[in-house]
């Protein structure tokens, strides 16, 4: 595989990776600590909203002028960070399911901005009013409370993948990712494009996402791995991975990930790559077959927000990923990404990357 910077400029064909999960508009906002305790939240957490947010975006959009829109969820999250390092519109296409409302609305622009190509499923049932999804991004100084309401991205269907423009999507991509938290919500859309990768020699990716995912949708992971050719996650979502659903007593995370890469595989053509984030710590890598390495972590002088860096750095790794690199120059990218997100306010990014793999070193 070469490795000359020029490769950097490769241009990929439009829709190259593919990612398919739960958009959600982020409103981010600076807000007061009193109009946290006005909806009787905490200054450092995330939720699922309830009666108690009724409102809380109109509120936002309101009183808070200086609020700002980023196209969330995880894997539009990675998906952007991808198409902003590659710095290439229309390389990444993404599908979710939004509502039929202003905040579809301002999700698209947010999402097009970015330079993805959208295929929304938008769903139209009038007796519910099912909203566009969205996450509140509260920021009272060097805190953040997430307030997340999945609204319609609970309601994708797999007749969307049916669309003959969508069809057409899925035939072009090269690479294929979700996120874990698509599994709760329509993992027949994910088999499908799993066969799709395996039929036709496509690279499929997916994440461990987080604790709840292992141990309560476990058995649907579980179903995908054989199709699995790149698995992410950090040490947390690992360690209940390796618990719930490999029944290992180790709390390793080398152990476990090279547990994970050697799991069944239909395509025996590749090898499956795990890698498992721990934050400041080293990266671990497992390739089926291969003894596991580690790589250290940049680390900036200030953090401002650690809320989306696991996605940047999927985003980053898969950008590497389709220009043909290494996996150690993918996970430079990827580190890189996520150095640069954790140094903003939700998951964003400077206007333009400066990554040099040769000067990006710990």
């Amino acid at each position: 595989m070469s490795t000359e910077t020029s490769d950097n400029n490769k241009k990929l064909s439009d829709g190259t990776i593919f990612g398919i999960g739960n958009p959600l508009l982020d409103i981010i906002a600076e807000v007061p600590v009193s109009f946290l305790e006005g909806y009787k939240l905490n200054a450092n957490d995330a939720i699922l909203a309830s009666d108690d947010h009724k409102g809380l975006n109109e509120s936002l959009l309101r009183d808070f002028p200086n609020h700002q829109f980023v196209a969330g969820g995880a894997t539009q999250n990675s998906i952007r960070a991808a198409t902003w390092l590659l710095q290439q519109a229309n390389s990444c296409v993404y599908m979710g399911c939004v509502g039929q409302d202003k905040y579809h609305q301002l999700l698209h622009d947010a999402a097009s901005k970015a330079g993805l190509i959208l295929s929304y499923q938008v769903h139209t049932d009038s007796e519910e009013r099912v909203q566009t999804g969205t996450c509140a991004v509260l920021i009272t100084g060097n805190n953040r409370s997430l307030v997340a309401n999945l609204g319609a991205a609970n309601h994708f269907t797999i007749e969307h993948l049916d669309d003959p423009k969508n069809k057409q999507l899925i035939e072009k991509a090269k690479i294929f990712y979700t996120a874990g938290f698509f599994y709760t919500v329509c993992p027949p859309a994910i088999m499908r494009i799993c066969e799709h990768a395996d039929t036709h020699n496509k690279i499929f990716c997916t994440n461990l996402s987080a604790p709840f995912i292992c141990e309560y949708f476990g058995d649907k992971l579980m179903k995908a791995m054989p199709y699995v050719d790149y698995l992410f996650g950090n040490e947390t979502e690992a360690r209940s991975f390796g618990k719930h659903q490999l029944k290992l007593d180790t709390e390793e995370i080398k152990v476990i990930a090279k547990a994970i890469s050697d799991l069944p595989k239909k395509n025996s053509q590749r090898p499956r790559v795990v890698v498992i984030t721990q934050g400041s710590e080293p990266t671990v890598l497992a390739i089926t077959g291969q003894e596991p390495k580690e790589f250290p972590v940049k680390k900036p002088l200030d953090i401002v927000d650690t809320n989306g860096a696991g996605d940047s750095f999927v985003g980053g790794f898969l950008a590497y990923l389709a220009l043909g690199k290494s996996h150690e120059e993918s996970i430079q990218a990827g580190a890189y990404c996520a150095f640069e997100c954790i140094q903003q306010s939700g998951c964003t990014f400077p206007d333009k990357p400066s990554f040099d793999p040769t000067t990006f070193v710990v």
